[in-house]
C-alpha cells in the first residue's frame, strides 16, 4: 500500500506505530519528538496532519520527518476512532496480546496491580510489586548518574539468554509511571500496545492506583 504523501492537500491522519508509542512515552521527562508524538494519542480519534501540525508548531515538518525516517509514525487516508474503554476488564483484554504466552500484568510504577491477564491476583501483585522495586532500582541509579536502568528488565532460566521468562517495560503516561510485566516473548510490536497507551490517555482515573 502506498502511503499518503504528507505534502499533498488530500486529508491525511497521523497516528503512531508500537514502536511510537513505546519512545514517545518512554520517558517521565519527554523532550520536544516525544512530546509530539504523545499529541497523536491525546484525543478520542486519530488527529488529521494539519490540527498535529498546528499544534507542534513550528518545527513540525522537521519532527515528522524524523518520525517517518524511524517508523514511529504512519499517515492513513482515514481517521481511526479511540479505543472502547467502558469495559470494566479492558487491562486484561488489551494487554493479553502482548505476550506469546498472554500472561501480562499492568502495574503503576508504586506497585499496584491495574490489570492482569493469564495468573492469578497473587501472582499479578507479587510481579506489580517487583515493578515498584525496579522502579526505585532505576531511581536510585539515575541519581549516581547511570540511566540505563530506565530501560526494559528480562529474566532468563537459560543460561543462552534466548527468551525470557519475563519481560518488564516501563512507560510514563501525562507524568504517571507504569510496567508492563509479560510472559514469555514479549510481542510490542503489537497494535495492542498503541490501543493501552491511548486508552490510559484517555481514562487516566481508571488506571491510576488507589490513592
Amino acid at each position: 500500500m502506498i502511503a499518503p504523501d504528507p505534502t499533498s492537500s488530500e486529508p491525511t491522519w497521523l497516528m503512531p506505530t508500537p514502536h511510537g508509542v513505546l519512545h514517545g512515552f518512554a520517558s517521565a521527562t519527554p523532550d520536544r519528538l516525544q512530546r509530539a508524538l504523545q499529541l497523536l494519542l491525546g484525543a478520542h480519534g486519530a488527529l488529521s496532519l494539519q490540527e498535529w501540525r498546528q499544534r507542534v508548531g513550528g518545527d513540525a515538518q522537521r519532527l515528522l520527518q524524523e518520525a517517518r525516517e524511524q517508523q514511529w509514525v504512519q499517515l492513513l487516508r482515514r481517521a481511526v476512532p479511540g479505543p472502547e474503554i467502558r469495559l470494566d476488564d479492558f487491562a486484561q483484554h488489551v494487554i493479553a496480546p502482548l505476550s506469546a504466552e498472554r500472561r501480562a500484568v499492568l502495574a503503576s510504577d508504586s506497585g499496584f496491580c491495574l490489570g492482569h491477564a493469564g495468573l492469578d491476583q497473587e501472582q499479578a501483585d507479587t510481579l506489580s510489586v517487583a515493578a515498584a522495586d525496579f522502579s526505585g532500582f532505576a531511581q536510585r541509579q539515575s541519581a549516581r548518574g547511570w540511566h540505563g536502568a530506565h530501560r526494559y528488565v528480562a529474566f532468563y532460566s537459560e543460561p543462552q539468554l534466548l527468551l525470557p521468562d519475563w519481560s518488564f517495560v516501563p512507560f510514563w503516561v501525562d507524568g504517571a509511571g507504569y510496567w508492563l510485566v509479560l510472559g514469555g516473548e514479549a510481542l510490542l510490536n503489537n497494535l495492542a500496545m498503541v490501543e493501552l497507551v491511548w486508552s490510559i490517555r484517555l481514562a487516566a482515573a481508571r488506571f491510576a492506583p488507589p490513592a
